[in-house]
């Protein structure tokens, strides 16, 4: 039953959060050829995907510094991944993994289990393969290829709940970076933009009760790095316009880093928020629609009078963290296995 109702609130949050259109299940057949042919024109400007992976940043990051280790799971689709960068460097686990052991002055075991094109159905088979590592946090990156591929948002949200809950019962702190607004890709030319915006903005606030209600924490990408994204395409975005280039994973990494540090409680509180109109707490339904709507916004179920929840659902608190001095991303150091779980 809990399972049901938590997909119940998140269909009716992405019914409810009407970002300017109803989906393609309201589109008229005529409506729906002009935009199917302009996914076919998209798909060609965005092209084939590579066949050589992206680096593999698994590996030990924090020479010289003191352990026990820190564990991390990297879980999700090409956007984990790093899809499109040439240097192990350059890539989101590299540069999570340089910051976490820079900020937390602890030596940091991060392995990669994001795999290029995976939808939210496929994170039951990345789940099963971190749970033997026993991270101590896990960051998920997830969704663009749902809506790329038109998947029911309560299928996918079902399958990131799962997954969340199964690594939450391992004893893993998780933090979702939510899907981000596909509105922003320069190869969808308008109408199929709008469509693609409004599913990519209804699944994330969807994305974002389900987390929340299952115990992780979630920080919103929207536009991905907020409107500098949409003014410099062409810095931000790779060559194939659509997966972010090395300068674009740099600011995604900076928008999640304080947020997985905090989950390691290696953030101290007073320290590394900011104030923001309208931060506070709020019910999880409204909470989720504002933070859709401001990227870098970080959402976690807190208590007011000492309850978890009111008569709207779940008290959740809006976070705005600092960003920490940006640590350019390392290579990781060989080594052969993981750290042994203490």
């Amino acid at each position: 039953m809990a399972c049901v109702s938590k997909a119940s609130a998140a269909r009716k949050l992405a019914a409810a959060a009407l970002y300017g259109g109803g989906g393609l299940s309201a589109l008229g057949a005529g409506l729906y050829g002009v935009l199917s042919a302009e996914a076919r024109i998209a798909r060609k400007t965005i092209g084939p995907a590579r066949d050589e992976p992206p680096p593999d940043a698994t590996g030990w990051y924090g020479r010289g510094r003191p352990g026990p280790a820190i564990r991390i799971a990297v879980l999700g689709d090409s956007s984990a991944a790093g899809y499109g960068v040439e240097r192990v460097e350059e890539t989101p686990g590299a540069l999570i993994g340089t910051a976490v052991a820079e900020h937390a002055d602890r030596r940091v075991y991060l392995r990669e289990f994001c795999v290029v094109g995976a939808k939210s159905s496929d994170l039951a088979a990345q789940v099963d393969r971190a749970l033997p590592i026993e991270p101590d946090v896990a960051v998920i990156l997830i969704g663009g290829n749902d809506v790329t591929h038109t998947v029911r948002p309560s299928h996918s949200v079902r399958a990131l709940a799962d997954g969340v809950r199964r690594l939450i019962g391992a004893g893993a702190t998780v933090v979702v970076g939510t899907c981000p607004d596909l509105g922003t890709i320069q190869p969808i030319a308008p109408p199929l933009r709008q469509v693609a915006r409004a599913w990519s903005r209804r699944l994330a606030a969807a994305q974002t009760i389900a987390v929340v209600e299952e115990g992780g924490r979630t920080v919103s990408l929207g536009d991905i790095l907020g409107p500098e994204f949409a003014a410099a395409p062409a810095l931000l975005f790779g060559p194939d316009q659509f997966h972010p280039s090395a300068e674009g994973y740099k600011a995604l990494a900076d928008v999640l880093v304080p947020s997985v540090l905090a989950a390691l409680e290696q953030a101290p509180e007073e320290a590394g928020l900011e104030a923001y109109r309208g931060e506070g707490v709020l019910p999880v339904t409204r909470a989720a629609v504002q933070a859709v709507n401001e990227p870098g916004t970080e959402l976690g179920g807190t208590e007011v009078g000492g309850r978890r929840a009111g008569m709207r659902g779940l008290w959740v608190e809006l976070r705005h963290r600092r960003s920490r001095h940006h640590v350019p991303g390392e290579a990781p150091e060989e080594h052969e296995s993981a750290p042994d779980p203490a």
